[in-house]
């Protein structure tokens, strides 16, 4: 286990093929005005020139370092492994395509402490592959249950800070699932309460033009999928769920 420095923010990024963005993704985190932080990139077998960049910009700047996984095996044991070798108190994550603008660390930080929770998570912008915003800003609640939660996915993954003296790792570790990232927000509130939402804008979500139309039926079958297998909720209370699900889910894209 490794120890565990008091006001250092772990900084965990799944990081495959992502020579195109990460150079600017690490920036992002350089820039923050809140400097008590380590990067763990977690390469997943990538074949582009991600690693060599990261090896570029660990050299430069001692709090990044890169971690290697042996095979490729998602974005889930990428992050676990990444928790497994954080030393922070305070843990973050971010793919490697998005953006934090500079005060994302402060705020949460302050928010984090102010609120006495172990879960904090905020609003975001959707944007353009050249990280240009698009207007589109998802507002969070002041607070969000467990049961809320099941109707409102809005938390989103580059938005939660997580403090590990409040909320052990081994229920931060993610599920090997499709939408991890979701199943593990909801385990959270059903063992640790209701999470705080900052309702403020400090991060973009990078968003291809296949992203905008793709595979909204494969979108569904996920959200099914973990209410039935995940929480293992009826046919009657998943479609419940479902419902609401589905329109906050259109409301925040038009």
């Amino acid at each position: 286990m490794m120890e565990r420095r008091t006001g250092l923010v772990s900084i965990v990024v799944p990081v495959y093929n992502a020579e195109r963005f990460i150079a600017e993704t690490i920036s992002y985190v350089q820039k923050q005005t809140y400097a008590e932080w380590e990067l763990l990139l977690v390469d997943d077998c990538s074949t582009d020139q991600s690693r060599e960049i990261i090896n570029r910009k660990s050299g430069e700047d001692k709090r990044i370092r890169l971690i290697e996984l042996d095979e490729n095996g998602g974005a889930a044991k990428a992050r676990n492994r990444g928790i497994e070798e954080a030393c922070g108190q305070y843990l973050c994550f971010l793919d490697a395509d998005d953006i934090w603008l500079p005060d994302k660390l402060k705020i949460e930080l302050e928010s984090i402490k102010n609120a006495d929770t172990g879960f904090v998570f905020m609003g975001y912008e959707f944007a353009d592959v050249s990280g240009t915003g698009l207007g589109k800003v998802v507002h969070v609640p002041e607070h969000i249950t467990y049961r809320q939660a099941l109707k409102n996915t809005t938390i989103f993954t580059s938005t939660v800070m997580i403090d590990r003296n409040k909320i052990p790792d081994e229920d931060i570790c993610m599920p090997y699932i499709a939408s991890e990232d979701t199943a593990t927000w909801w385990r959270i509130l059903k063992k640790h309460g209701a999470g705080y939402g900052i309702d403020e804008n400090l991060v973009k979500y990078r968003r291809s033009a296949d992203t905008l139309s793709s595979n909204k039926l494969t979108a569904v079958r996920r959200i099914w999928n973990l209410y039935r297998r995940q929480e293992q909720l009826s046919v009657m209370r998943s479609a419940y769920y479902m419902c609401f699900w589905a329109v906050r889910a259109v409301l925040r894209r038009i």
